[in-house]
């Protein structure tokens, strides 16, 4: 059984659907970090697809560049989090309104 490129679009499609929910519903801060990430992978996705399937793409090397740039937003959005939870002691967003001292 051979993967189709659109069997990895639909995938993709759930995965951004996914995202999309997770941040528009949730209040929670982490999982929103969640439902970001799950979009970054869902373009991730794409960029492998079109890269296996489309000849002379660089879909690779810029999934490789995107995963590295989504870590480093991993760690800057956690520590953030970790602030906002020291300040709160809650990871709700509706409690971020004004972050002052």
């Amino acid at each position: 059984m051979t993967n189709t490129m659109l069997d990895f679009v639909i995938v993709s499609i759930a995965l951004l659907a996914i995202g999309i929910y997770g941040i528009s519903v949730k209040r929670n801060a982490i999982r929103m970090l969640f439902a970001i990430e799950m979009i970054v992978n869902a373009a991730n996705l794409n960029l492998v697809a079109f890269g296996r399937f489309l000849p002379n793409s660089q879909g690779q090397s810029f999934a490789l560049f995107s995963i590295a740039i989504a870590a480093a937003e991993v760690a800057v959005g956690l520590a953030l989090i970790i602030v906002a939870y020291r300040m709160y002691k809650n990871v709700d967003i509706a409690e971020f309104r004004s972050l002052k001292g």
